[in-house]
């Protein structure tokens, strides 16, 4: 069923504000028409092309949340954060990140995207790493996005220890996944611990 203009701009805009990192191409696909009408559609309705969404929803959300580290220090875009729970981030491979012979990037690249997507997760004002154990699943090219999905899986208070899974991926493919153990100073888990006693 062919829309009207009017019919598909309003199903654009309640489609972005459901899921607002969504591509062009992922809703010109969604509305059956070519990207350049979702892009013409967007410039109407003055919504920002994808890249300032994320940025302007991710900025508004985590000057607040994160605490171990400034927000500018985090290698890549964190575009959800849970504290203590799970972290999502997006790294687009550039020329500056790979070797020229080739166009691979860099290990150290994808490493540091999930090293400081793990300590973004902390809900502490100190988190550095501990141990961490990784595995290259296969390389990545310039112009590849990389998206790190980082997951608590255990924190254990009393040794100020939280573990941390980063699985990144190109698509749906596994690019790197990686175990870290992050320390955390005491004093939060002193101050939840002052906390359960005030509410006896």
């Amino acid at each position: 069923m062919r829309r009207s203009k009017k019919e598909r701009q309003r199903l654009l805009l309640e489609t972005i504000q459901e899921t607002p990192f969504i591509t062009d191409e992922e809703l010109a696909e969604k509305f059956g028409v070519s990207v350049q009408t979702i892009r013409l559609d967007r410039l109407e309705l003055s919504i920002p092309e994808l890249r300032e969404r994320i940025k302007h929803v991710a900025e508004r959300k985590l000057e607040d949340e994160v605490k171990s580290l400034p927000i500018d220090e985090v290698i890549g875009e964190i575009i959800d954060l849970e504290l203590d729970k799970s972290a999502i981030s997006i790294f687009d491979v550039k020329k500056e990140h790979v070797f020229s012979r080739n166009q691979i990037a860099r290990g150290h690249h994808l490493f540091a995207q999930a090293n400081s997507l793990a300590v973004a997760c902390i809900d502490d004002e100190l988190a550095l790493t501990a141990k961490a154990t990784i595995r290259f699943t296969r390389q990545v090219k310039e112009n590849e996005r990389v998206v790190a999905k980082a997951k608590v899986t255990r924190i254990d208070r009393d040794k100020g220890r939280t573990f941390v899974e980063v699985n990144s991926y190109v698509g749906n493919e596994l690019v790197f996944s990686g175990e870290f153990e992050m320390f955390r100073s005491a004093n939060q888990s002193k101050k939840e611990g002052a906390k359960h006693e005030d509410s006896h």
